[in-house]
């Protein structure tokens, strides 16, 4: 089945155009005014909107398993949520337990994502070391298509790298041409100061915040920047909350070193007042770490994204419902961490970016999808309207506007963190593989449609310095 998108004004990252886009067999293949239908082919007016390359979430957790339940979005929910808000692909986590092997746990989520309705791909973490990850990391980057590795700097006892893991992972991934990405908190701190605040009686949701200050963040991003130096590995910080993390991504860069920052649409837009609510529910849902911090943290964190400092938007998009927030009733420390987002990123981020002039359409589909999709080595086939990249596409309308609200989301839980926002600017149409999949409101969504992505290696530090010794070498001169 074709498609074609007529009408409209084609937006990339690098330029605007005003062009009709043709989509046959699941790629773009034509972009050019005036292209005609083919016989049978579905028409989109997209006159007086704008075409973009669908969004790419860098950043999700579908049917995690955490802190003692499992996160009420699966890949088949959560995938459809996004494809409704514009999302076209997510790049989610394989979260091994402490001692579980790689490749296990790996088969394991990808069973689980076969039901997916839009296109998926996986960042593995490293939460143990042993020989068998040294191994598991090669298989999964030659044969699996993955070129990123995860480490937890918080959450001791549980899935925590120490420096130790951190040290052998960096360097095994710069053998094998994979980026190395961090949530970076001091694991040691969080859980010193968790237990210092229930010990004073802070047992409700306030208490989440005060255990998870700024300085735990950069002192961990800094620390993870700076192992990353040593070793020569690049560097993908994943949802920087706070001024300390951002300057810590700055400095490094400054320096040219090779560093990626990520910021979430949450962390943008809420401030910690929500931890205060009265309502235990309503406060418990916005528990998530790194927590939402004072609006300068926000400001400063607008300024990352305009600058270049910070490259990517995510929403770590990891639903828990009421009843399962409810365990952490009588101590913080026990409610699972994760809030929703995916459904509503780009229209948060278009109101509150492009709306305001803090963005520009270009830039906008930079932060949504084409820096995702360069710095994890899936660009062009994502993040443009160009021929030959996969026809997942958004037509966007500036003019639509809504309130966004649990009440008629498709993400599956019962609250949406940004509810009650009235945005200006919404997803006409989402084309997914080259099919309609939500237009005029309403999903049509198949089961398992969507792909397993593979993301090829990089080239590596030592292939750098083959090439190089082989250019060294004396060229022989036939006489």
């Amino acid at each position: 089945m074709s498609v074609l998108v007529k009408g409209g004004t084609v937006v990339n990252a690098d330029r605007s155009f005003r062009a009709d886009v043709l989509c046959d067999d699941g790629v773009i293949r034509a972009v050019g005014e005036n292209q005609d239908a083919p016989r049978g082919a579905e028409v989109v007016d997209a006159g007086g909107q704008y075409v973009m390359p669908g969004g790419i979430d860098p950043h999700t957790h579908m049917q995690l398993p955490f802190m003692g339940t499992v996160a009420s979005d699966d890949f088949y929910s959560g995938t459809a949520a996004g494809l409704a808000g514009g999302t076209t692909m997510i790049i989610d986590f394989v979260i091994p337990d402490p001692q579980q092997n790689l490749m296990d746990a790996y088969r394991e989520w990808r069973g689980w994502a076969e039901k997916a309705v839009a296109d998926y791909s996986f960042h593995v973490a490293v939460t143990w070391w042993d020989e068998s990850v040294h191994k598991d990391m090669g298989t999964l980057v030659r044969d699996h298509g993955v070129n990123s590795f995860k480490h937890f700097m918080a959450y001791k006892g549980a899935i925590m790298a120490d420096d130790e893991i951190l040290v052998n992972s960096f360097t095994r991934a710069i053998e094998l041409g994979a980026i190395v990405t961090v949530h970076a908190e001091n694991g040691e701190l969080v859980y010193r100061l968790q237990q210092e605040i229930f010990d004073k009686g802070i047992t409700g949701p306030e208490g989440h915040p005060l255990s998870r200050p700024p300085e735990v963040e950069g002192e961990a991003a800094n620390r993870a920047i700076r192992i990353a130096e040593v070793l020569g590995a690049p560097l993908y910080i994943v949802h920087n909350s706070c001024q300390q993390s951002l300057e810590a991504i700055t400095r490094a860069r400054n320096e040219g070193q090779r560093v990626y920052g990520e910021v979430l649409a949450g962390h943008l837009l809420l401030d910690e007042s929500v931890y205060r609510h009265p309502d235990f529910a309503t406060a418990a849902a916005h528990v998530m770490s790194p927590p939402f911090r004072s609006k300068g943290h926000q400001a400063a964190l607008w300024r990352g994204l305009q600058s270049g400092n910070l490259q990517t938007t995510a929403t770590d998009h990891c639903c828990f419902c009421a009843d399962q927030k409810a365990a952490g009733k009588d101590d913080f420390r026990l409610i699972p961490n994760g809030t929703g987002g995916i459904e509503n990123r780009l229209e948060v981020l278009w109101h509150h970016g492009v709306g305001t002039g803090k963005l520009t359409m270009n830039e906008f589909v930079k932060v949504t999808s084409t820096n995702t999709a360069q710095i994890f080595n899936i660009y062009p086939r994502k993040g443009s309207i160009s021929v030959g990249a996969d026809a997942d596409i958004v037509v966007w309308d500036p003019e639509a506007s809504k309130t966004i609200s649990a009440k008629t989301h498709h993400q599956n839980v019962d609250y949406n963190i940004f509810e009650g926002m009235t945005v200006k600017g919404c997803a006409s149409h989402t084309i997914s593989n080259g099919k309609i999949v939500f237009a005029d409101g309403k999903l049509n969504v198949e089961r398992g449609a969507g792909r397993y992505v593979d993301r090829p290696p990089f080239a590596t530090y030592y292939d750098a310095l083959n090439t190089q010794a082989q250019l060294s070498e004396p060229v022989p001169v036939e006489r």
